[in-house]
């Protein structure tokens, strides 16, 4: 009997020739494939949760609400039949907390489903209690695909959790938690953030309400568009700022501002977007509605792909060639990469300079990596840490950058004074009067993606650690310097530590020098911020990270959003593509084999 593929030995995977077809659902409906359709690439967003209301008592003696979670985000190849129906669902946002307990509580978004993959609803943000009020469920950030965040509480004593993420767990996660919340008169009265889909929102410490999680870009549709950020926390009525939604959520997380005494309103996520909606501000004066805003709803984007690998039928190779549907496959091509992650803010109170964020390199001379052709892989550039809020506090650490299997560890943030360093990818240095610096290469990888902060002596801070040595290393108070890299074809040093406080010199590469007012590591360096010097200014922030990736000059890439660039070396580099990420998106390598 004659074999049907010619006498081929090898796996029969399977072939699609789908013309590329992009389908967008902004409304529950049914995609029909088409006849030659076997492999689709699916974008799959639900609906944000709501924001929670900011309580109506007046001035601080009530909080504001939490953001809404932005909805799971799940972008994956999936398995289909030709010319077969498939409903999809489309998750409606959450609507925003109510001004009466124990409503205030956000409602969390609706599930989006397109063949078997499901992305789950945005968690809800909490709602603002009230001085003396017990702690109650209302006030929490609810689960979801992103967390809410929780509401902000005047008293009693907390921690007020923000909601989970990735929940029900998949595989890359769908999101990330909202930002929990503390307790005092004069701090955590304000309501945290909802995690996005590519970071969790920072926990309320002092002020006003913290940013949701930044969200992500992608090009399925053809254009970048931004989905799935975290909405932003409402301020309490004794604050004087508000907080915006996720970057990278392109507004559809919701802005949140005091609503007394005429304060902003909070904005609901945006529409088809997936982000979470914004907690609303406390107090009864100015319009006198407290309510929290509706998360933005879910989309699915479903592109039929041209996929064609191993073995098949001369019979089909034949008919797609005559129909004009044969694709000539994408090849992955090996990549050298540059990951480096946000520094740490620095202490506060005479405290240590903000660790470097990770520094993970295969140039030169290193292990490449693969990227896969015709498919949008996510890029995240992990954002620099707050500096530690005056009087005092410690540095919050900064935000892992990711790309593929690599991740590099935000920096840990300085400690304030008499108090340890965090850990991170360089460690913190630590406080004044003894403070210990904080352990770097944390996580341990190999080689080492950072070192460890210097120790405070005296009245003075330890600087913090560097990728290139250890905070302390040039002298007391000095931040450890970065590494250089050239990848990008010019030497540039990167992950250099913040300096400490009293006059601390910041380490080469991007770290913030101690000064008054305090100094911020450099935007997409990776640099520590300094430590706050005097009075009592909250101490620098961490410089955000910045993922570089160099490709054969055969290779066909794009990047997106628009300030992401990709550009083409010169002699003698031989042509070299390099992709320069300063902030989160996609990279597509669109090379033919």
């Amino acid at each position: 009997m004659g074999s049907p593929n010619g006498g081929i030995i090898g796996v029969v995977n399977p072939t699609s020739f789908g013309k590329c077809t992009v389908t967008s659902a902004t409304g529950s409906t049914t995609l029909t494939t088409q006849p030659g359709t076997k492999i689709v690439q699916a974008l799959v967003i639900a609906g944000g949760g709501g924001g929670g209301s900011g309580n109506t008592a007046s001035c601080c003696n009530g909080g504001g609400g939490g953001g809404g979670g932005a909805g799971g985000y799940r972008c994956v190849q999936v398995n289909v039949c030709a010319a077969t129906a498939y409903p999809i669902t489309i998750g409606a946002g959450g609507a925003g907390g109510s001004s009466s307990e124990p409503a205030r509580q956000g409602i969390t978004g609706s599930d989006s489903v397109f063949s078997t993959i499901t992305a789950a609803g945005g968690g809800g943000g909490g709602g603002g209690g009230q001085t003396g009020q017990p702690q109650q469920p209302f006030m929490f950030g609810a689960n979801g695909g992103s967390g809410g965040g929780s509401g902000g509480q005047p008293g009693p004593a907390g921690p007020y959790p923000g909601g989970t993420g990735n929940t029900p767990p998949v595989s890359p996660p769908q999101g990330f938690p909202g930002g929990s919340s503390t307790s005092s008169a004069s701090n955590g009265t304000s309501g945290s953030g909802g995690g996005g889909a590519s970071a969790a929102a920072f926990n309320n410490i002092f002020g006003t309400g913290t940013a949701g999680g930044a969200g992500l870009a992608n090009s399925i549709s053809g254009s970048s568009v931004n989905y799935a950020g975290g909405g932003g926390g409402g301020s309490s009525g004794n604050k004087t700022g508000g907080s915006p939604g996720g970057s990278f959520g392109g507004g559809a997380g919701g802005a949140a501002t005091p609503r007394f005494c005429g304060g902003a309103d909070a904005t609901a996520g945006t529409a088809n977007t997936g982000g979470g909606g914004g907690g609303n501000g406390s107090g009864l004066c100015g319009t006198g509605v407290n309510t929290g805003k509706a998360g933005g709803s879910g989309i699915v984007i479903v592109k039929e792909l041209n996929k064609a690998s191993g073995s098949w039928p001369l019979s089909a190779q034949f008919r797609a060639r005559k129909q004009g549907t044969w694709v000539q496959g994408f090849a992955a091509v090996d990549v050298d990469y540059l990951v480096v992650a946000g520094g740490g803010g620095g202490g506060a109170s005479n405290g240590g300079g903000g660790g470097a964020g990770g520094y993970r390199t295969s140039f030169p001379g290193g292990t490449k990596i693969s990227l896969s052709g015709g498919v949008a892989t996510p890029v995240t550039i992990g954002g620099g840490g707050a500096g530690g809020p005056g009087p005092g506090g410690n540095g919050t650490p900064g935000v892992d950058s990711v790309f593929l299997t690599i991740t590099s560890a935000g920096g840990g943030g300085g400690g304030f004074c008499g108090g340890t360093g965090p850990s991170g990818g360089s460690g913190g240095g630590g406080g004044g009067n003894s403070g210990t610096g904080g352990t770097g290469n944390t996580p341990p990888v190999s080689p080492p993606q950072g070192n460890s902060g210097g120790n405070g002596s005296g009245g003075s801070g330890g600087g913090g650690g560097g990728a290139g040595e250890a905070g302390n290393t040039d002298g007391p108070k000095h931040g450890g310097d970065g590494s250089v890299n050239s990848i990008s074809n010019s030497p540039v040093i990167y992950a250099g530590g913040g300096g400490g406080y009293n006059c601390g010199t910041a380490g080469d590469g991007g770290g913030g020098g101690s000064g008054s007012p305090s100094n911020n590591g450099a935007a997409n360096t990776g640099g520590g911020g300094s430590a706050q010097f005097s009075p009592m200014p909250a101490g620098g922030s961490g410089g955000s990270g910045i993922i570089i990736i160099r490709a054969p000059s055969t290779a066909v890439l794009s990047a997106s959003p628009g300030t992401n660039t990709v550009t083409t070396l010169p002699a003698p580099a031989g042509g070299c593509k390099v992709a320069t990420f300063t902030v989160s998106g996609t990279i597509t390598n669109s090379t033919y084999g």
